[in-house]
């Protein structure tokens, strides 16, 4: 899907391509792959980059068109892996400036939404790019507590379990936060390389940086909190659910052996062989009896060893 946005006072959509406007680009099909690359001259290999999912974040010039990659947090829809990230590519020269993400991502929405409340203008290209790298820390915080809210629902859920299917969730979520660290750091370097940019450092905002900066490292720093204590929740439920299971195994020991006794007694009297009780007209109920005091014995005994 392709648009363009006019960036003064907040954004604006606009019918056509006009010089200063921003094109966003989500999801492109092959008639706008070709429409950047034949129409608007974007070097080809800055759009096969960005479509590369693996793809690091950076800062490349060619020919005078600048490629700034960033990473973006991505909420999935399948969810073995609710939360990664992906490529933004960022890409300007002179009047044309460009955003392309081969995702469907609520950052970008969001963005449009927030600058036409605030009433945002976009004063030169690199403001745009620290604008986006804000808005994508501000959303990375945003999932992390969503991940929060999720492992505090396999830790309640953990308690009494006894089978892996919420370990294998906490496990999800731990790759999910080795994406969230390894593109916030990717994203903290390019911001560094930004704002040293020899000929453009002098006309940066020294307040955005700054906000930028730190709200990559809240995000970097919540991640590596979250991550900390999810791999010492890990270790430490793997032994609850050994335990959950050993003490279901011990109580069923423990009822075997109960049921034994009376089964025990049964047998003794049911073999074919004279016994005391043979000719007694009670010898049943004196059997019942029997192998009820010797099973409620062994069942106070248990409970008295703690062992139920």
């Amino acid at each position: 899907m392709k648009s363009y946005i006019k960036c003064s006072g907040g954004f604006h959509q606009c019918l056509t391509w006009q010089p200063n406007c921003w094109v966003n680009v989500e999801c492109p099909t092959e008639a706008e792959r070709s429409y950047l690359i034949n129409e608007l001259n974007i070097p080809e290999p800055y759009v096969n980059d960005i479509e590369d999912v693996d793809e690091r974040p950076r800062i490349e010039l060619e020919d005078g068109w600048f490629l700034i990659l960033m990473r973006l947090p991505y909420k999935n829809e399948d969810e073995s892996l609710p939360f990664s990230t992906v490529p933004l590519g960022i890409i300007f020269k002179d009047d044309c400036f460009v955003t392309i993400c081969f995702h469907k991502t609520e950052m970008l929405t969001d963005f449009i939404q927030y600058g036409n409340r605030k009433n945002i203008t976009i004063t030169n290209h690199f403001d745009f790019v620290l604008k986006l790298l804000l808005s994508s820390s501000v959303w990375f915080l945003k999932y992390l507590k969503q991940i929060n809210q999720r492992i505090k629902l396999a830790e309640n859920q953990l308690e009494k379990s006894i089978k892996n299917e919420e370990l294998q969730a906490l496990l999800q979520i731990e790759k999910c936060l080795v994406y969230f660290t390894t593109s916030l750091k990717g994203n903290d370097i390019l911001v560094h390389r930004v704002k040293n940019i020899k000929d453009y450092r002098d006309t940066f905002d020294t307040e955005l940086v700054e906000d930028v900066e730190i709200e990559l490292r809240q995000a970097l720093e919540t991640t590596n909190i979250y991550s900390d204590i999810l791999s010492g929740m890990m270790d430490a439920y793997a032994s609850v659910i050994s335990n959950n299971l050993n003490i279901i195994m011990k109580q069923l020991t423990s009822i075997s052996i109960i049921l034994m006794i009376p089964t025990l007694i049964a047998s003794l009297y049911g073999m074919n062989v004279p016994n005391m009780f043979q000719d007694n007209r009670m010898g049943f109920w004196i059997v019942i009896l029997i192998s009820s005091v010797f099973s409620i014995s062994g069942v106070l005994l248990f409970k008295f060893k703690k062992w139920f």
